[in-house]
């Protein structure tokens, strides 16, 4: 499809959007852009590529206004207590922020591995009716638990990380609502989660688009340049905006968004 001056505000437009909503409740871009873009007349292979270098691009500049405003901490030097119990098995960050975009990193790795050696054998129909209940699931259980302080289970995060990692490898969705909605269920603050979910998701585009440029090599690069100007944008004013609002309300508005997300998943399947 020709990309005219017009499509192209359109599209860099539409992008800021979904990116200030993602980058606010931590999810949403790849969900809503990509549908939007087939719609307007992109091909398949124009459009991936495209919105994985716009969530790239906007995760990237939004991670690092997450950090300037204080929504998460980030100190990757390494955590000399740990190491000393880790000795030579390997490198853990020091702020709690950056240990969890190492494991969900890590996490996203080995789960589509599993999803890709395990997930030609699930039935499509089973897959996206579990991602669906589990998604809602999630969503009902912020809403329940908002007002309650929990600690951090860092073996729930690891759990939430393989599971959303898998979802996405295997059916391509289910990720930002999970791994958003997980960290706040495992005893992550709103604020934190956002913004891990944020510099997580752009290290997880960073893989996927260099193995598209490696593969497929002809990006329809003006398309990916409007995705990333709408999503360079939009994510200052998304983590200014995570900085200001309360974190119950912060929690309820995850809650209901990812409790809408897992019914409108189960509706496509059994009802549209």
């Amino acid at each position: 499809m020709e990309l005219t001056l017009a499509i192209f505000l359109i599209v860099a437009v539409i992008s800021l959007l979904c990116e200030y909503m993602d980058a606010s409740i931590g999810m949403g871009y790849g969900t809503t852009l990509t549908p939007v873009l087939l719609i307007v007349g992109f091909l398949p292979l124009e459009v991936v590529p495209a919105v994985l270098l716009g969530q790239l691009a906007g995760g990237l500049v939004g991670g690092f206004f997450h950090y300037k405003v204080g929504n998460v901490k980030l100190d990757f030097r390494q955590d000399e207590n740990i190491k000393t119990r880790l000795r030579a098995l390997g490198y853990m960050p020091r702020s709690a922020d950056s240990k969890v975009i190492l494991i969900l990193a890590v996490c996203e790795v080995v789960g589509d591995i599993v999803a890709i050696l395990f997930a030609i054998n699930i039935p499509t129909l089973a897959l996206q009716t579990y991602i669906g209940i589990m998604v809602l699931g999630i969503g009902i259980t912020i809403l329940v638990r908002r007002n309650r302080e929990s600690k951090l289970s860092w073996k729930g995060l690891i759990g939430i990380g393989l599971i959303s990692s898998f979802n996405k490898g295997a059916s391509g969705g289910g990720y930002g609502p999970l791994i958003t909605g997980g960290q706040i269920v495992s005893g992550r603050e709103a604020r934190n989660s956002i913004g891990s979910t944020t510099i997580a998701e752009a290290l997880v585009c960073i893989v996927g688009f260099v193995g598209y440029l490696l593969i497929k090599g002809d990006i329809y690069w003006t398309l990916a340049a409007a995705t990333s100007i709408g999503s360079i944008i939009a994510a200052p004013f998304a983590a200014i905006t995570v900085s200001k609002v309360n974190a119950n309300k912060l929690k309820l508005i995850i809650g209901i968004a990812t409790s809408l997300l897992g019914i409108l998943t189960l509706a496509k399947i059994f009802i549209f």
